[in-house]
């Protein structure tokens, strides 16, 4: 009898190691980066705080206006970056999964952007250098991640993999980076360093890259677009969003609402095309 009672306990203490009582399969995990573009640039509005409970976001951060703790999930109403952005590519990126997906599956979000900063702030081994040439303002917002964004993803990261399956990776950055022709390369860096430290493959985790306001709407670093398009020759498993058609603001860098979500339902197409092709999926049931 002892040694039957001794094998349940071992047992039961085994699978709580794993986490096989609290991770679901079925929670559909994306980690969200880049510049201002997905830290949020437009005011949100009514239709967009309207949230479907199955889509929710892992807060980064303490935000008391929204009574929100950092490392807990909220149900997915704006803003989805810091405390005070705005309406972005994530939004409806997990509007859209969650209404095509079938109901038992949930879609959360993390989401750690900084307006303005290069590529080079979410090198792991060099931000240090970069932070410390930043201008005041952004240094004000580098420190809300305790001066580390891509630690604080990973951080986050790590906690939500407690939850769920990271499924995929969003970026939208490269204004700061336009005509760097290296930026692939420097992306690819970013990428490899979260397939380690996240102990991810590569083949199970896309990277989806959104284009900058395209030259339709008269974008100030469209020409960067040409060397986003290259992504795919240097990580395999990437894929370009296109921005053209998506409504831009007078500043010539930024979407407008409107705009923010054309492109992020274009993300979650794109997903959801992958997701199928690896029949992870099933068609939406209604």
């Amino acid at each position: 009898m002892k040694s039957k009672i001794k094998f349940f306990v071992l047992a039961g203490f085994l699978l709580l190691s794993t986490g096989a009582f609290s991770q679901d399969p079925n929670f559909y995990i994306f980690l969200c980066f880049g510049q201002s573009n997905m830290e949020g640039n437009a005011r949100f509005e009514p239709q967009d705080t309207v949230v479907d409970k199955r889509f929710q976001v892992l807060e980064t951060l303490d935000c008391a206006n929204l009574n929100r703790t950092k490392g807990k999930w909220y149900t997915a109403v704006p803003p989805l970056c810091r405390c005070n952005t705005g309406l972005t590519p994530a939004d409806y990126f997990g509007k859209t999964l969650v209404a095509n997906l079938p109901k038992n599956v949930r879609v959360g979000v993390i989401n750690v952007a900084v307006g303005g900063c290069k590529i080079e702030l979410f090198d792991k081994d060099n931000y240090q250098s970069y932070v410390a040439t930043a201008p005041g303002w952004m240094k004000n917002m580098i420190k809300d991640y305790d001066g580390n964004p891509y630690g604080r993803l990973v951080e986050m990261a790590k906690l939500a993999q407690k939850d769920g399956v990271i499924k995929g990776i969003l970026i939208h950055q490269g204004e700061s980076n336009t005509n760097d022709s290296i930026w692939p390369v420097k992306v690819k860096g970013v990428y490899d360093n979260l397939m380690k430290d996240l102990n991810l493959k590569p083949k199970s985790v896309p990277l989806l890259a959104g284009e900058l306001v395209n030259t339709d709407q008269n974008g100030a670093c469209a020409s960067m677009n040409k060397i986003i398009a290259t992504l795919p020759q240097v990580i395999p498993n990437s894929y370009v969003i296109p921005s053209t058609g998506c409504v831009g603001i007078k500043d010539h860098l930024h979407f407008s609402a409107e705009g923010y979500r054309e492109l992020g339902k274009r993300y979650a197409t794109q997903m959801l095309t992958l997701l199928n092709s690896n029949s992870k999926v099933s068609k939406k049931k209604k």
